[in-house]
């Protein structure tokens, strides 16, 4: 199936915000953000005033990148979590869908078992919501080319009727 552009208006943009929050709240974790694999952070929720975040999806996308090809030469299609383990700070990432990471910072208020656990669940919701965005939005492209198509044959009738 052809993968149809991603568009995401003030009501998607909403519902994966409500997602990130509620991860947040589950989980007790510091911030969420939901990261493009091109490194382009598309939503973020929590702590994250102190954060760079440009810097940090880019930084986690090449990180994901690298970590697919060390997967493909032991044989393994991808590996879907990465987990980063700090002093005071950890990083858990999930692969959400074909194209987003979800990205999750923590500390020993909660436990990377919690962290897990509701990201998972949130991996899902955002999985969803994604899907649905990209088939409205490819129905919505085909409705223009079929629009464009009907149109360009009219105006062929009108020219040739001349």
């Amino acid at each position: 199936m052809a993968r149809g552009p991603l568009v995401l208006t003030k009501e998607v943009t909403e519902r994966i915000h409500r997602a990130l929050v509620l991860l947040l709240k589950q989980s007790e974790a510091k911030c969420a953000l939901l990261i493009s694999q091109d490194g382009e952070c598309v939503a973020k929720r929590g702590f994250t005033k102190n954060l760079d975040t440009d810097s940090l999806a880019a930084l986690l996308a090449g990180s994901f990148s690298s970590t697919r090809a060390l997967a493909k030469l032991i044989g393994e299609a991808d590996f879907s979590v990465l987990f980063h383990q700090g002093q005071r700070d950890h990083i858990h990432n999930i692969i959400v869908g074909d194209e987003m990471i979800l990205t999750v910072i923590f500390d020993d208020r909660t436990t990377l078992g919690m962290v897990r656990l509701f990201s998972k669940d949130a991996g899902k919701r955002l999985r969803n919501i994604l899907a649905n965005v990209r088939e409205k939005s490819l129905e919505a492209l085909e409705q223009q080319h079929a629009d464009f198509d009907k149109e360009a044959v009219d105006r062929l009738d009108d020219l040739f009727q001349e």
